[in-house]
């Protein structure tokens, strides 16, 4: 079963969908004109049921198929926050928005749900329930968690949930899937290590942090090399050096430090968290200064069920064609708060190829219209494979 024939009709219309949101990006849990725009369109298609502030601005529409034999309920989720960023693509439908963009592709993965939404409210060829899930603030807000914790689950009576991310680099019409671990786990941390200023051209008379932060900086990086089993995963990187003053004859009394740390297990991420913290703690001390840590737990390892796994990539193949899913690739380290709702529920989480385009998060980046029918297909086939009519 190639693409459906009436994605290939409506591919126009979702893309007109997909530019109006695009040009007018909205962030974090601030998606007024989105979530809007989504309910309307929702209410439009027939959804037999439209719930918006799931989640403090989620939107949940249901759609009930032919037949209802069983509790048979599948999850299809999309995101639809932009970035905190100005665009430089020179597109005509380019944000009318300074400083918000969507550089990650969360209008195209709104556009194409909306879709697949038209599809199945039209056709219903399916026994069970389809709960089309809008998320807001995956970029860095944790909309998928405040979803979860708002109940959506229970709410609407979920079995299974299904996420897509595009991936520039994969070519159009190609999608890949993983089981188990697929992006790592996001947490963040501060060190301001305190030392005692003074002027620069008298160093002895100061205790300065700059050197201990220096020390620290490098000293974190055995963490990965000496701390952690080589076979596994973690990044730690200090993305962030400063002080308060710009004078370079002034030695400041404190050095802030911050940085990231991926991990694809939590075994492995309770020890670079307890590794971090005596490192740090025990090389500000060899060098007389004090230190203050702010440890933050962010996303969740994002784990795919090996069941869920395995029937959308042999669905995605159903579309796509032989040899065009990528089955079994390595994880990523980067993070996605898809991850909470896996934790509450099986299912599995699929990239689809968006070419050769900018990566995500760069202010060139822009989402390839052309994906629009594979991925409204690889949903509508999830459904009604997963889900047959009885």
């Amino acid at each position: 079963m190639p693409v459906k024939n009436r994605f290939a009709e409506l591919h126009s219309e979702i893309t007109e969908w997909r530019r109006d949101i695009h040009e007018n990006p909205e962030l974090l849990y601030d998606l007024p004109r989105t979530s809007a725009l989504v309910a309307e369109k929702l209410r439009d298609f027939g959804c037999d049921e439209v719930v918006t502030g799931v989640g403090i601005s989620g939107v949940v529409g249901v759609i009930n198929g032919k037949t209802n034999s069983g509790d048979a309920c599948l999850g299809l989720r999309a995101d639809m926050d932009a970035l905190p960023m100005d665009e430089k693509t020179g597109l005509e439908y380019a944000s009318k928005t300074a400083g918000k963009m969507h550089a990650c592709g969360h209008d195209g993965h709104t556009a194409m749900l909306l879709g697949a939404a038209k599809y199945l409210a039209e056709t219903r060829n399916f026994d069970g329930k389809v709960c089309v899930i809008f998320q807001p603030a995956e970029e860095g807000g944790a909309g998928g968690k405040a979803m979860v914790d708002d109940g959506m689950m229970e709410r609407f009576g979920i079995r299974e949930v299904y996420g897509m991310h595009n991936e520039p680099g994969l070519p159009v019409g190609e999608f890949g899937v993983a089981a188990g671990p697929i992006m790592a786990a996001a947490d963040e941390v501060e060190i301001i290590i305190k030392g005692r200023g003074g002027h620069a051209a008298q160093p002895h008379n100061v205790i300065d942090p700059v050197p201990a932060a220096c020390a620290t900086v490098m000293a974190l990086q055995t963490v990965a090399s000496r701390s952690v089993n080589p076979i596994e995963s973690v990044v730690v990187s200090i993305c962030v050096m400063n002080t308060e003053s710009a004078a370079t004859n002034v030695i400041d009394d404190a050095v802030r430090l911050a940085g990231t740390i991926r991990t694809l297990d939590e075994g492995v991420r309770d020890l670079a968290e307890a590794r971090i913290k005596e490192i740090v703690t025990s090389t500000a001390k060899a060098y007389g200064c004090e230190v203050e840590i702010n440890y933050e737990r962010g996303y969740p390892v994002t784990v795919n069920h090996e069941e869920n796994a395995i029937m959308a990539s042999e669905i995605a193949q159903a579309v796509a064609g032989a040899g065009r899913v990528h089955y079994g690739r390595p994880p990523r380290m980067g993070a996605e708060d898809f991850s909470y709702m896996l934790l509450a529920r099986p299912g599995a989480f699929i990239n689809i190829g968006n070419g050769d385009t900018a990566k995500v998060h760069h202010p060139k980046y822009n989402f390839n219209d052309d994906a629009i029918p594979y991925g409204c297909s690889f949903f509508a086939e999830l459904v009604e494979r997963r889900m047959p009519a009885a």
